[in-house]
């Protein structure tokens, strides 16, 4: 029997799954990773620690499963969308000047703040591609400021790539590269013929594709771009025939192994990975763009499919934020204020209506595009706190799942007709949140069938690069996901706090309105 690992590297951990031939998910394993923080916006990992987590992880989850490494047949990776740095001899090149181990900049790392307003401020073409705004946490922005800041750095590097890509090379050795970091973090654009050296020139990156190691050309999701080498294969505990398929971001997992295994109607959900942050993403068949959302990103999470993504920075951080402000419960805080809210709305619709909270404590990505943007708590009174602390988390609650209704609204704008959504992550176990997505929003929500919807795309992607794919995939669409309606009995209230809740923003426009003033 035969069997495919999907393995994802998040900010504080790799894990593996392993899957049968059925989609089953039979065993998992996990390994922290470190991180380093030597200035206050500045956030570090090291390749060879996230590596050695890897091993761990996918020797626990193979023995877990009761699976011998000879069984399994391919892999592939969903990684955060941090940047590797190895210098001419691909070996780590590390920017930390304390130690010699942090040479990967994290996704969450600000230090280019300054580089990501100046991209924005050229007006160039490749901005259409990012919802008119590049922002901070992508890689054109770190490189600038390497290559300005650390001089030393930029003149021994020798290759420079997103973190899933990093370890299809530490795999295979192939330079290839996955067409969805590519696209969704370099500029690249394969409706526009790959790069554009014009941009690339403008913001002082003329030698990247040299100094990166980078392709003229990306590789599809799934594509098989080699098989491990003798050092990868020891060190993972499989063989040298294990196939590794192309990787991908990890919210495009995410994103994969829920909407993305559907046959019909896929641009018609959304795909909500959500936990400390949200991400959203909506798959089209035709070019949409739309203001404040990342994409149209081609192939980003399926082939000759376009990607846009939304995105709310902190969410699941928001909470815990309101949780550490707050005399909160002790014993499951999260659980007891979350039913106490869904209690009070039971009996009262406009139970809480009082108190609106603005949750964009760490800025808006999506639809604001507004780093700066900060939250707010409104229409505190000196009720006795006990009472008020459970409408107080309701109401951020609810502000996040109007966060996520504004994104869905911004899309439906510019014909993109979403109607369900596929929750994964954390907010998946909340009670309150899968009920309040579903009636802030109207959509019909499903939670998946898999406990591990990142590993299973991770997965997919894998068994793409096998003779498996059509039974592997057809199984996974096939399991049976859990619907929640739309409260109909919330609808008046529900569009009555979204009304309050919306006039504290800038009002939003049409993408094509936008594009008309600007011109």
């Amino acid at each position: 029997m035969s069997y495919v690992l999907g393995i994802d590297v998040g900010s504080g951990s790799a894990r593996c799954g392993v899957f049968d031939a059925q989609a089953a998910l039979i065993g998992v394993g996990k390994h922290p990773i470190a991180q380093h923080r030597p200035n206050a916006d500045h956030v570090e990992q090291s390749s060879e620690d996230i590596w050695s987590a890897i091993c761990v992880a996918v020797s626990e989850a193979l023995a877990a499963a009761r699976v011998d490494g000879e069984e399994v047949t391919a892999l592939s990776y969903s990684a955060t969308c941090s940047l590797v740095l190895l210098d001419r001899e691909h070996q780590p090149l590390p920017l930390s000047t304390t130690e010699a181990l942090w040479n990967v900049i994290m996704w969450m790392d600000h230090r280019a703040t300054a580089e990501a307003e100046e991209v924005n401020a050229t007006g160039a073409s490749v901005l259409r591609n990012l919802g008119g705004a590049m922002s901070v946490e992508m890689q054109i922005p770190k490189l600038m400021w390497v290559k300005r800041h650390r001089p030393d750095v930029w003149a021994k590097l020798g290759y420079a790539g997103d973190l899933a890509d990093f370890l299809s090379f530490k795999s295979t050795g192939t330079f290839e590269r996955s067409a969805c970091t590519l696209s969704c973090k370099w500029t690249y654009d394969p409706d526009a013929g790959g790069w554009s050296k014009d941009f690339l020139q403008s913001v002082g990156l003329s030698d990247l594709l040299d100094r990166a190691a980078l392709p003229l050309h990306a590789k599809a999701i799934g594509t098989k771009v080699g098989t491990l080498t003798d050092a990868a294969a020891y060190d993972l505990g499989l063989t040298t025939s294990c196939a590794v398929g192309m990787g991908l971001i990890d919210a495009h997992a995410g994103a994969l192994g829920t909407s993305g295994l559907h046959q019909t109607r896929i641009d018609r959900r959304l795909a909500l990975i959500a936990g400390t942050s949200n991400c959203h993403i909506a798959l089209t068949k035709q070019r949409r763009e739309v203001s404040g959302v990342w994409g149209p990103y081609k192939g980003a999470v399926l082939e000759d499919w376009y990607a846009l993504e939304g995105g709310q920075s902190a969410t699941g951080a928001a909470l815990a934020q309101i949780l550490g402000m707050f005399r909160a419960p002790t014993k499951k805080p999260h659980e007891t204020l979350g039913q106490a809210f869904l209690d009070g709305l039971r009996a009262d619709p406009d139970y809480g209506s009082e108190i609106c909270v603005l949750p964009d404590f760490l800025g808006n990505r999506s639809p604001f595009a507004d780093p700066a943007m900060r939250g707010a708590i409104l229409g505190l009174s000196l009720q006795e706190p006990a009472k008020m602390l459970p409408k107080l988390y309701g109401a951020t609650a609810l502000g996040i799942a109007f966060g996520t209704r504004q994104i869905i609204d911004a899309m439906r704008r510019e014909g993109v007709p979403i109607e369900t959504i596929d929750l994964s992550g954390g907010h998946a176990k909340s009670e309150l949140l899968v009920q309040l997505y579903a009636d802030a929003t109207g959509c019909d929500l499903h939670l998946p069938a898999s406990e591990e919807p990142v590993l299973l795309g991770a997965a997919c992607a894998a068994v793409m690069s096998t003779s498996g794919r059509m039974e592997f995939q057809r199984a996974a669409a096939q399991a049976p996901t859990h619907r929640i309606r739309p409260n109909p009995d919330q609808f008046p209230n529900m569009e009555a706090r979204y009304e309050r809740f919306s006039k504290h923003y800038p009002k939003i426009e049409s993408h094509s309105a936008t594009i008309a003033k600007a011109l």
